[in-house]
């Protein structure tokens, strides 16, 4: 199964090291995506563990139920249980037992699938519709975001999710311009009254949307909410000795893990293995420029793990 070198999962090996997988364990997949992860995952279990994976996208989810079917080919037999969910991973809590988990992953954000298709919205480097939503069949588009908010709501919106400090010059801009139907005219617009960033991220550098785009994408997705929910609910779900490993890709998520795991390891639920964030080494970062800004943080649940 080869890996198309646009859909590489970030951190892969990373990441399942921290998960730490034991052969016959239960674990989750909260971002399943292109199923990298999931598939990584699913090798290590054997027949008597189980996966469980988890995507709103419903494009992505359908991917990734064909990866996995296709992996079960591959392992017949020595491919493990296998129980996906097209729902956002905020409402694992109520499909899930409690402590029943060895251990949790969420690639959290945006995805290559989504931001390669124009159609969808989420890049402003095509031409395509200002949808920006995850789950297409629910919730408000980015279109309506931008051409509905009052100027104010807008650049309290844009400084908050894109961290942006042009945020009212170019909420002004939006307003001004109405009606913004494309992701091209919107990134023109914000182009138009905001010079390009400095460089950042060694040789990246940022293009003046990048900001405004990130904050509309969060806020239609409701993607901190969910990613609160999931960090909350994680303690519940993982047994003792259960692992949470949770990568991020911009300094709003990492800050919500970071106090998360610093709460949860002062109450006694968690040991924070990751003291510093994980980040990618040169060559991962050469091959995949989405891992560029990636960085990975873990836990264990505290307690004595059953091995009975």
């Amino acid at each position: 199964m080869a890996e198309n070198p646009r859909h590489v999962p970030v951190l892969l090996e990373v990441a399942v090291r921290n998960l730490k997988l034991r052969r016959g364990g239960t674990y989750v997949d909260a971002t399943l995506g292109f199923a990298g992860h999931a598939s990584a995952i699913a090798r290590a279990l054997g027949p008597e563990g189980k996966l469980i994976g988890f995507d709103r996208d419903p494009e992505a989810f359908a991917f990734a139920k064909a990866r996995l079917h296709e992996l079960g080919e591959e392992l017949g037999d020595a491919m493990p249980e296998v129980e996906l969910h097209d729902v956002e991973f905020s409402q694992a809590v109520e499909l899930l037992e409690p402590g029943s988990i060895d251990g949790l992953l969420a690639d959290v954000g945006v995805s290559s699938m989504q931001l390669d298709e124009a159609r969808r919205g989420f890049s402003f480097q095509a031409e395509g519709n200002l949808d920006m939503r995850m789950n297409p069949r629910q919730g408000v588009t980015a279109e309506q975001v931008v051409n509905q908010l009052g100027e104010k709501e807008l650049a309290d919106l844009i400084y908050e999710f894109g961290e942006e400090r042009r945020s009212r010059r170019i909420a002004r801009a939006i307003v001004r311009a109405r009606p913004i139907t494309t992701t091209a005219e919107l990134a023109r617009v914000v182009a138009g009254c905001a010079p390009p960033m400095k460089r950042e991220r060694g040789r990246h550098v940022i293009h003046p949307a990048t900001r405004t785009f990130q904050a509309l994408r969060i806020y239609v997705n409701g993607e901190l909410e969910e990613l609160k929910a999931l960090l909350e609910s994680a303690p519940k779900l993982l047994k003792p000795g259960g692992r949470l490993v949770v990568i991020s890709f911009h300094s709003l998520e990492d800050q919500l893990v970071k106090d998360a795991f610093r709460e949860a390891a002062q109450a006694g639920n968690y040991e924070v293995l990751t003291r510093k964030p994980l980040t990618a080494e040169q060559d991962e970062m050469d091959r995949n420029p989405r891992a560029r800004s990636a960085k990975l943080r873990a836990a264990e649940k505290l307690g004595t793990r059953d091995h009975g």
